[in-house]
């Protein structure tokens, strides 16, 4: 076998090893994070501001290696899917920014295979190659990389957006702020002398809907009232169904008209008069039979 087709085979281990490696490193980061988080919480809680704002930074700097391992392990992916092109004598500029990336960041990290690949590919394309990535003199690194890898402290902002962000995953009530009760209740000028009115009644119409109010008031008024139909220019006229001195004979009219009784009420009243006069005749006796009483006591 050729010495680069095994150089070639002991970069793609290393890759691949390197994968591995950094995921676990961001598993580990991501739970310890967790537990950081935690504890910003109670220190927020128990109002120990300075001492939550010193160490937050702490949470910041793992989340930002955390997100520069992302970085490296997609070039490490890049590298290995292809592993074709890195037979050639000098790099693919397709390949230039990820090897230039992982050899510029490798020495900063922990991760021990990262930098078993930084070495082999030191060794695959020479060492000035290997100088001008580290010292990103032609700026090839990537822009992310470089970023990350700063050691500027973060902005004040930022510490500020990660502490509120963590007071409210852990519900502590802070920045501690005074409760809004809102905006104070508008006067209105009561003028109505009326205990009926005033200044209530002027809020309830206030509320109340246009339309909703035109309907309570017609509900009012027709169980307030009587219904507008009866009146005087009413044709039907109803007057008191017992006699009195003012009315004797109580009647039903109709525009100025006497309702006359139809055939049926006549037969009926008729017919009520005869038996009134039948069961009269039959308790008190007539002259004739009287008569008759009489002779046969003569006799």
């Amino acid at each position: 076998m050729p010495p680069s087709a095994n150089l070639i085979t002991k970069i793609k281990v290393q890759l691949k090893l390197s994968i591995a490696r950094l995921r676990m490193v961001q598993q580990r980061d991501e739970a310890l994070s967790k537990t950081q988080r935690r504890s910003m919480a109670q220190l927020l809680e128990a109002e120990k501001i300075d001492s939550a704002r010193i160490r937050v930074e702490n949470i910041i700097r793992s989340d930002i290696t955390t997100e520069l391992y992302e970085i490296l392990e997609l070039y490490c992916e890049l590298l290995l899917a292809r592993a074709g092109l890195l037979d050639a004598p000098t790099c693919d500029p397709g390949l230039e920014e990820a090897v230039k990336s992982i050899i510029y960041a490798a020495p900063k990290t922990e991760i021990k295979e990262l930098q078993q690949v930084r070495a082999l590919l030191a060794e695959k394309f020479g060492k000035e190659f290997a100088l001008a990535a580290m010292e990103n003199s032609d700026g090839k690194v990537s822009e992310k990389v470089l970023k990350k890898l700063s050691v500027t402290p973060p902005r004040e902002e930022l510490v500020t957006g990660y502490l509120e962000e963590i007071a409210r995953a852990y519900g502590v009530a802070w920045p501690k702020r005074p409760k809004d009760l809102g905006a104070p209740p508008e006067y209105i000028d009561d003028d109505d002398d009326s205990p009926s009115g005033g200044l209530a009644q002027k809020v309830l119409e206030a509320e109340i809907p246009a339309d909703s109010k035109v309907a309570q008031e017609r509900e009012d008024l027709s169980r307030a009232t009587p219904p507008r139909g009866l009146g005087p220019d009413n044709p039907l006229h109803i007057t008191p169904s017992s006699p009195s001195s003012e009315n004797p004979r109580p009647k039903v009219t109709l525009n100025s008209m006497e309702l006359k009784p139809s055939q049926k009420m006549v037969d009926a009243g008729l017919a009520k008069k005869k038996e009134e006069k039948k069961g009269s005749s039959d308790g008190v006796p007539d002259l004739n039979e009287l008569a008759a009483r009489f002779a046969a006591l003569k006799r």
